[in-house]
């Protein structure tokens, strides 16, 4: 059950302490899209979360928009960003997560992934042994293969939480 747990559970990207992530060598910022950085509904990234990356980019570092959905729900972001993204990722497979690695020479211990789905997110990411943090899903409308995964985490969720690992709400960093 343990490679369901973040290793931070914040409330969304824009409370988590990025100087702390910084100071501990975290150099690539893999992104979740869908519920994460933006709703379904955006179609491209608003004010706040460009100004967000605007701040990250300055601090030095790497963004990647990591998402299961295609190129094209991505390229408006890529390109209003100024960022690099991978598209079908596929996740918890770990063959994109290898390849960023690979590809941009970083260390597991300089790469976290921030998502907002457990299933896909935090257990992709630990698979490869990166930093994880669970922030909550922007929205309740989903993508069908996401609806799958929210069930199947429901069912995770009970368990960890009957096994008192991780409880929804209860933030940690």
């Amino acid at each position: 059950m343990e490679k369901y747990i973040p290793d931070l559970y914040v409330k969304s990207i824009y409370y988590i302490d990025y100087e702390k992530l910084k100071e501990r060598g975290i150099k690539c910022i893999l992104f979740d899209l869908d519920n994460t950085v933006a709703p379904l509904s955006i179609k491209k990234p608003n004010k706040k979360i460009k100004d967000l990356f605007t701040k990250l980019k300055s601090m030095g570092f790497k963004l990647i928009i990591f998402s299961n959905s295609g190129k094209s729900r991505l390229k408006p972001f890529k390109e209003e960003l100024e960022v690099d993204c991978a598209f079908s990722c596929k996740k918890p497979m770990r063959k994109k997560f290898d390849v960023i690695l690979r590809d941009y020479k970083y260390g597991i211990s300089e790469v976290i992934m921030v998502g907002d789905n457990i299933v896909t997110d935090v257990l992709g990411g630990n698979k490869v042994g990166i930093t994880t943090i669970l922030v909550n899903p922007i929205s309740n409308k989903e993508r069908p293969q996401a609806k799958v995964s929210r069930l199947y985490e429901k069912h995770i969720m009970k368990k960890l939480s009957k096994h008192e690992l991780f409880f929804r709400g209860k933030y940690y960093e």
